[in-house]
């Protein structure tokens, strides 16, 4: 029953929001769900005998219409899809609010993501950046603090994803989320490491 209630959701969100693009509705949806269920523990997954949900099986989680609907209630930070994308650019290279990372087994090696968002808040607002970490990686973001003075400004990030070999066929996952300044409003995005 996800896509009905997805798709009416983005219907919804069309009608109040006309001039939002498809990328911002799934932003929008995607950057304000929750991990949480309607009880308010961690949603389950019922293919692995109801251990807590990874975003493989959940994707960005639980939608919340409301808070994707009001941008003047919960303000948003729309990520949107990168201009200079081409056939030959690497999938990480989108401009898209979630993260995925593959690593080999004998390197080294240090997964960059550059990002771009959009304050579709009334007026000024702070975010700082809090990182669920998985075990076993650095991640960092730069700047961890983004300073918006005024409704559609657009400010950049990079998050940054290390991890040290070897590893075995593992899977881990964290989140980056941005929490305002009087932390009511928060934007996440989830992290999968292959």
């Amino acid at each position: 029953m996800a896509c009905p209630h997805a798709s009416g959701v983005a219907a919804l969100l069309k009608g109040a929001h006309p001039d939002w693009s498809p990328a911002a509705i799934r932003s929008a949806m995607m950057t304000t769900a929750s991990p949480l269920d309607n009880t308010f523990n961690l949603i389950r997954d019922n293919g692995d005998n109801y251990q807590p949900a990874t975003p493989l099986a959940m994707g960005a989680g639980q939608v919340n219409p409301n808070k994707a609907l009001d941008p003047a209630w919960e303000q948003i930070l729309t990520i949107t899809r990168s201009s200079s994308y081409n056939c030959s650019a690497l999938p990480s290279d989108l401009n898209y609010p979630s993260f995925i990372a593959q690593f080999s087994n004998t390197t080294l090696t240090v997964h960059e993501f550059r990002r771009t968002v959009t304050n579709v808040g009334d007026g000024a607002s702070t975010y700082r950046a809090k990182l669920t970490l998985p075990n076993g990686f650095s991640i960092s973001v730069t700047p961890d603090t983004l300073v918006f003075r005024e409704k559609y400004e657009k400010l950049s990030f990079v998050l940054s994803v290390m991890d040290s070999p070897p590893r075995e066929g593992t899977v881990s996952y964290g989140s980056l989320v941005w929490v305002d300044d009087e932390g009511e409003h928060t934007v996440r995005s989830p992290i999968v490491i292959l």
